[in-house]
């Protein structure tokens, strides 16, 4: 249900994700498009929690509109052999978050990658952990492969008015007006909340105090030509 998905949103302490998991090279993410490329958003800060942070009243009022009584029992599955050796501490820290509230008691399991990537295809499992690797540097590649009917998900989202944005943004040539519609991807998509975000990776270089030039951009490509000593 709708009502259950915002609540985990309103719920989910990603700053504590971040730094007690992943020490800052993780961090926390309010849209689908990550910070750094055109048109990302912080649009999930606004429509749950209270300006990022964990709201649990805001929570509790959902599940008291929608006739949802507490706890809801909520099957969570992680990975334990591709997502890095952290995924099991920060899926802990996710049900620990979670239950505090007493909205949630969280069933969590964990499946190895070979069968976990057959089965998150196949309605095996109510909610499940997934992370992305962008193919190219550009927001398309966060939204096309997620929320384009019948992506790669397989999660049943579907939203005609969705679907015709993002076509519209693959062909717009301006900037200006492709941000914007961009922008109104993200909104869309924060409402129907169809996946919750929690966290982006940080590009991180370390030099001597002598060298110049070290430049990270959205590229993900380390520049050695702009470095000098």
């Amino acid at each position: 249900a709708l009502a259950v998905r915002q609540a985990v949103a309103d719920l989910v302490d990603r700053d504590a994700l971040s730094t007690q998991v992943y020490k800052g090279t993780y961090l926390p993410l309010y849209s689908y498009v990550p910070a750094g490329l055109p048109g990302a958003t912080e649009v999930l800060k606004t429509l749950y929690g209270t300006d990022g942070k964990p709201d649990v009243e805001k929570a509790k009022a959902r599940f008291t509109l929608a006739g949802i009584k507490a706890p809801v029992t909520l099957k969570l599955q992680w990975n334990p052999d591709h997502y890095g050796p952290s995924s099991g501490d920060e899926y802990a820290l996710i049900k620990s978050q979670l239950e505090a509230s007493g909205l949630f008691k969280v069933d969590l399991q964990s499946t190895e990658w070979v069968t976990y990537t057959e089965e998150r295809k196949s309605d095996v499992y109510p909610s499940h952990q997934l992370g992305w690797f962008p193919d190219y540097s550009d927001a398309d590649n966060y939204l096309t492969p997620f929320f384009l009917d019948g992506g790669f998900l397989a999660n049943h989202y579907s939203n005609k008015a969705v679907d015709a944005l993002i076509l519209k943004q693959g062909v717009t040539v301006n900037p200006a007006d492709r941000k914007k519609v961009i922008e109104e991807i993200q909104a869309a998509v924060a409402g129907d909340l169809s996946t919750v975000p929690l966290l982006q990776g940080a590009q991180v270089a370390v030099a001597g105090k002598d060298v110049k030039g070290v430049t990270l951009d959205a590229s993900f490509k380390f520049r050695f030509g702009t470095i000098s000593k």
